[in-house]
């Protein structure tokens, strides 16, 4: 604890502070941030670029629904449920084996590809 004054300031006390206070804020307003710089495209490119395995599970996915859509009028005498349980299924697969391959491939670049310093 210090004191400010006579009274002891705790954790939760407000310390008032005066004009003439060594406390100042920057207003550097000069600031550029790159992310706000970029269209949706190029940010689109940048984030596909560092992450490959997500637009290609996103891909995946879309191909599954869509051969599900595709094939569900020759379904047969499948129930409508099972059919969508299975293309959910499918699809779902798709994205977490994308996932997974990509952790695989982002760990691989950190802990094996990377050189040694």
């Amino acid at each position: 604890m210090r004191e400010v004054g006579q009274k002891p300031v705790g954790v939760c006390d407000v310390v008032p502070l005066s004009e003439d206070s060594s406390i100042t804020m920057s207003s550097d307003t000069d600031v550029s941030l790159s992310s706000y710089d970029e269209g949706q495209g190029s940010k689109l490119i940048r984030k596909a670029r560092e992450a490959p395995f997500v637009p290609i599970g996103l891909a995946g996915f879309a191909a599954v629904v869509a051969y599900g859509l595709y094939k569900l009028k020759s379904r047969g005498n499948t129930k409508m449920s099972l059919h969508l349980i299975h293309m959910r299924v499918a699809a779902q697969g798709f994205v977490v084996g994308a996932m997974t391959l990509g952790m695989g491939y982002s760990m691989y670049q950190e802990f094996w590809a990377k050189p040694k310093p």
